[in-house]
């Protein structure tokens, strides 16, 4: 046996102790940051999900977030304005353009759009809602409308990044991430955040609901609304429960080996998704089995409605009528089941033309059964303590999009400076309107939200500071609200 070289065991013996010096520090920073509230607490790795005291008591536990990808026309949904029908055809002055960009828009020769959009006023508060949006409207007293939503993104999927992880680039957690990274979850049998898609699928795709530098637990689990509800969850022929609990106890035992080695989070992840895929193969497909809800429910989500595509097929094909009704009463049952965040996602908004029919047909998807969502959530009393957002990316201008090579004006470009999104439940004030915008809708005129002002509030409903939820994470603490973020008073109950 060769004798170590002295030179060589001092040179190890420094590395230890600048290691170990290093270490000692970072746990010591971490746990001062902690106890500071700069950082939320490390998750617990037997249970990253396991359940979390929030900052302060919060009225939310469960949210349901609807995202109509594309940008909705706020101007002919929620935000009324006579003042820019009676204008229709004319020029904006140009000093409301002369610095801003469109996507597609030539401004030397845009005019001025109206909608054609009939609006009538709802409820005993009166917000006025688009005559394509009749059932939603019947909510209203449930709902706070915000008319004065802004975003600096107007390319699609960085505006879309922006509304799902508070910044318009990639590598971000979104927002379900960051309540079950904050809260945990009380669903046992299913993942804390589920995700259901109906229509053509959002451009930004599974980025929008990524965990992001945050371990893979907190990440948006993708399901089906019907058939095998996540790809790949059945055992394959021959392999029966007996043996699969035999291989996957073997894994457990080598994950948590390296676990006790390392202390690596990515692990512990690892080890709860293979525990929750186990538990999942029973209780997933028991969740898209609707034959327990009444067929008065399922009539009225709308379940057997037939798809309207000579409206335009922008939102989907003929079974998207149906696909999404089924994502709304879904969610109804994942809330009941204790998951904490539910993402419905519908494309395309995106209405550059034929915007009269398209947002007839986009509309007609989504009315009925989200309504039907928050009048059942409301009977059943899990409204106080379910929050229901409906928004999209951004909005769209009131001038009428008139590209190059493009014959007739029938749509509207991207539009970051205004745009309206709502919430009900979850502690929110319904029966109002938040903000205001210009007469023609161009800008905001009265209490302008910035999305990280939204998402302050959201957090702020499930009992978050947003200012201490927060990662550690390249040198930087990570946070939702990004850099700004502040709570808007006037949406709290």
């Amino acid at each position: 046996m060769m004798n170590p070289n002295p030179e060589s065991l001092n040179l190890a013996r420094r590395r230890f102790l600048m290691n170990s010096s290093c270490s000692v520090a970072s746990f010591a920073l971490a746990a001062m940051m902690e106890k500071e509230g700069l950082l939320a607490a490390e998750s617990n790795l037997s249970n990253p999900l396991a359940p979390k005291d929030s900052h302060f008591p919060g009225t939310a536990k469960n949210c349901i977030f609807i995202f109509l990808a594309g940008g909705p026309s706020q101007i002919d949904l929620y935000d009324p304005k006579p003042k820019l029908q009676e204008l229709n055809g004319q020029p904006l002055p140009k000093e409301l353009t002369e610095k801003v960009r469109f996507a597609f828009i030539n401004k030397e020769t845009a005019t001025l759009s109206g909608s054609s959009r009939k609006f009538k006023k709802h409820g005993e508060c009166g917000t006025e809602f688009s005559d394509v949006l009749p059932h939603i409207g019947s909510c209203a007293d449930d709902i706070a409308l915000i008319r004065s939503m802004y975003t600096e993104q107007f390319n699609h999927h960085p505006a879309q990044l922006m509304m799902n992880t508070g910044v318009g680039r990639f590598g971000r957690p979104s927002i379900g991430s960051w309540l079950n990274y904050g809260l945990g979850s009380q669903a046992n049998k299913l993942p804390g955040y589920v995700v259901l898609t109906a229509g053509r699928g959002a451009s930004g795709g599974a980025s929008l609901w990524s965990s992001g530098s945050l371990p893979s637990t907190y990440a948006g689990v993708l399901f089906r609304n019907k058939g095998e509800p996540v790809l790949n969850l059945n055992n394959p022929p021959g392999i029966n429960s007996e043996i699969q609990k035999s291989g996957l106890d073997a894994i457990k035992k080598l994950n948590q080996q390296q676990l006790a080695q390392t202390g690596d989070d990515e692990i512990a992840s690892r080890i709860a998704s293979y525990e929750l895929a186990f538990q999942m193969q029973s209780s997933a497909p028991e969740l898209i089995d609707l034959s327990s809800e009444t067929q008065e429910t399922q009539e009225t989500y709308g379940l057997n409605r037939k798809g309207d595509t000579k409206n335009g097929k922008r939102g989907g094909g003929s079974d998207t009528e149906a696909a999404f009704a089924r994502n709304c009463l879904l969610a109804r049952r994942l809330v009941e089941r204790g998951v904490r965040f539910i993402n419905l996602y519908h494309a395309s908004w995106d209405h550059h033309s034929g915007l009269d029919a398209g947002i007839s047909r986009n509309a007609g998807i989504v009315d009925q059964p989200v309504a039907a969502l928050l009048k059942d959530l409301k009977q059943r009393g899990l409204l106080d303590s379910t929050l229901v957002v409906m928004a999209g990316e951004f909005g769209r201008t009131p001038l009428g999009e008139n590209r190059t090579g493009s014959k007739a004006v029938t749509g509207r470009d991207h539009h970051p400076g205004a745009f309206s999104l709502w919430m009900a439940g979850g502690g929110v004030k319904g029966g109002q309107v938040i903000g205001k915008t210009t007469e023609l809708g161009w800008s905001v005129e009265e209490d302008p939200v910035h999305i990280n002002d939204f998402h302050a509030t959201l957090l702020h409903l499930f009992g978050l500071n947003h200012l201490k939820l927060a990662q550690k994470f390249g040198g930087l603490d990570i946070r939702l609200t990004n850099v700004g973020g502040k709570v808007v008073e006037k949406l709290i109950a």
